[in-house]
Formats: structure tokens, C-alpha cells, sequence
């Protein structure tokens, strides 16, 4: 596709693409796509920082690889999953940043994640998707041993169709039970899945160190909002108590801005890493990062930002509504 939308994989089981009709894959889009800039050329911001810190760890951009794990057959069988995972993994380590592993089935996604990390010494950060007790202790024990100080879990898979169709199920979990699972890892745990202020503060509540705002790339309910769209709120509701990422229809650097701009503190990018990483291997990743510094930092410099920190609402038009 020339434009990675949504429209030609639109309810394609396995697939990349959104749920049902689609709707939420492209809610991501469009609510990206509705924000406009407030361009501004008179200032001093010529050289701009997009350097940042995030749960303990420097960051050479706002920027992680999402946690796609299954492209061996869910995006053409060109790459196996254990050369996949490790060109992402040492593309990101080597750009400054980091990249999430996937989980799921068949076992070699999530073990080819945590070997792919533990060869980086311990630069990723791996995700595990809501399993019960014993699969899901037993992967963060798995995890920890990578050497990443950083796990995450993907509340968002809960109910996804393709582990039901593998006779796999996922689950949601309650805040005592998220409490629990943080309470027995010394990892810093972040909870990807969140759309809604209530979520995210029931995530600080249950102790976890970052939220995603996330609808799982609209692959697991149609008719969602975007992300872009919910933001707001939820950084109103958490800012400041607990990081804030979001993912969903990031494209180009000038989206990432964006979504700092209304309040996250780094942004995810699922989509788009694959296919770098299965049209270039490890030099398409590093390409594909250096692309999005570039474009990041021609967004900051026209729209007078000189550091992440100083982004906000006030550089978009009327203030991103």
C-alpha cells in the first residue's frame, strides 16, 4: 500500500490490519491527521533537543518500536521471526532508543524477543500479553532475565481474536490483580491498552510506571476513537503521576511532535518499524529512525520548540481540538 491506512487489510484474519470494518485502525489515522500546527519562524529555536528521559533511560527521540511480535505470517513470511526481532532490537539500541518484543503464538515470538534483548544487554523492553498466573509468571521471570529493567503488559490483547482462533484466550485483569502482578517484579512495568481518564488512573492506582494509550492498532473492538482523540483527558487526569505513552497511526516525526504536544511523553510506532525492518533488516530500522529524527526536528524548529519540554497545546491550532 502506498499509505499504510487500514482500508485494503480492513477485518483480515491473520492480518495487520483493524478489526471488523476497520473503523478504529483508521480513527487512529484520521485523528492524527485533524491536527494542525501553529507554524511559527520568528525565534531562536534553530537546533532543537528531541532527546528525553523516560522511566530511567535516555532516549535519543521521543520515539519506542511497538511490541509487534508474529510477522512471519501475519505480514508475508519474508523475514523469520527471530531475524526480525533482532534487527529491531539492534537498530533501536543502536539509534538511542528502544524496542518492545511481542508475545503470543506460536512460543518463538516471545522467545526470540527475550533473546534478541538479553544480545542488546538488556535494551528492550519486552511485553506480555495477559495470560493467567502460571504462563504469565513464568515469562516475567523469563523477562527479568534478559537483563531489561523495563516490562510491559498489553491489557489490549484481552479478547484478541486471533490467540481465541489459536485456542489461546486472554483476559482482562482488575486493579487488585494488576497490583499483584506489578507488586512481584522489580522491573518497571508499564500497561499498554488505556483509553480513558478512568483507566489510567485505576493504572496509577494498581502502581504501574507508564500507561500506552493504545486500542491495540484497532485490532481488538471497531469503532473506537483515535487515540489522538482521548489523549487530552488522560493527561489531564495522570500527568505528572505516571509516563505517558501513545501509539496509533504514528507516521512521520511531525506526528510524533503532535502527540507530545498533547501530552504524551514519548510516543510508540508499531506498523511502520515492520515494515522497515522486513524491507531492509536492521539498516531499514536505523533509516526509518534517522528519517523520523529529521523529520521531528524540522517540525520543532517551524514551530518554534527548542526541547520536548517546552511542547504543548500552544503549538497546535486551536490547541489540537
Amino acid at each position: 500500500c502506498p499509505v499504510c491506512n487500514g482500508k485494503a487489510c480492513a477485518g483480515q484474519v491473520p492480518g495487520m490490519g483493524g478489526l471488523g470494518t476497520g473503523a478504529s485502525f483508521r480513527a487512529n489515522l484520521n485523528a492524527l491527521e485533524a491536527i494542525r500546527f501553529n507554524m511559527t519562524c520568528l525565534h531562536e529555536a534553530t537546533a532543537p533537543d528531541t532527546t528525553t528521559t523516560l522511566l530511567g533511560e535516555t532516549l535519543s527521540l521521543p520515539v519506542l518500536a511497538a511490541p509487534i511480535g508474529g510477522v512471519a505470517f501475519n505480514m508475508g513470511g519474508h523475514l523469520s521471526e527471530e531475524d526480525y526481532i533482532a534487527s529491531k532490537v539492534k537498530a533501536c539500541a543502536s539509534k538511542g532508543i528502544l524496542a518492545g518484543t511481542g508475545d503470543g503464538v506460536p512460543p518463538e515470538i516471545h522467545e526470540s524477543g527475550f533473546a534478541a534483548i538479553k544480545a542488546a544487554g538488556g535494551k528492550g523492553i519486552p511485553f506480555i500479553k495477559p495470560w493467567e498466573d502460571a504462563e504469565l509468571f513464568e515469562k516475567m521471570d523469563k523477562a527479568a532475565a534478559s537483563g531489561a529493567s523495563i516490562m510491559g503488559m498489553d491489557i489490549d490483547a484481552a479478547g484478541l481474536i486471533t490467540l481465541a482462533k489459536m485456542g489461546r484466550p486472554v483476559s482482562p485483569k482488575s486493579v487488585a490483580k494488576l497490583k499483584e502482578i506489578i507488586a512481584r517484579t522489580t522491573m518497571k512495568f508499564i500497561l499498554k491498552g488505556v483509553m480513558t481518564a478512568e483507566d489510567a488512573r485505576k493504572a496509577v492506582d494498581a502502581g504501574a510506571h507508564a500507561i500506552v494509550v493504545s486500542n491495540h492498532g484497532g485490532r481488538v473492538l471497531d469503532h473506537t476513537p483515535g487515540t489522538a482523540e482521548v489523549l487530552p483527558a488522560i493527561a489531564q487526569a495522570v500527568k505528572g503521576q505516571i509516563a505517558i505513552l501513545v501509539d496509533g497511526g504514528v507516521r512521520t516525526g511531525a506526528d510524533v511532535l503532535k502527540l507530545v504536544a498533547l501530552g504524551a511523553d514519548a510516543v510508540m510506532i508499531g506498523r511502520p518499524f515492520s515494515v522497515a525492518v522486513i524491507g531492509g533488516g536492521q539498516e531499514g530500522a536505523e533509516t526509518f529512525i534517522d528519517t523520523l529524527a529529521g523529520q521531528l526536528q524540522q517540525a520543532m524548529v517551524l514551530t518554534g520548540c527548542a526541547s520536548l519540554a517546552e511542547a504543548g497545546p500552544h503549538m497546535l491550532y486551536e490547541g489540537g481540538k
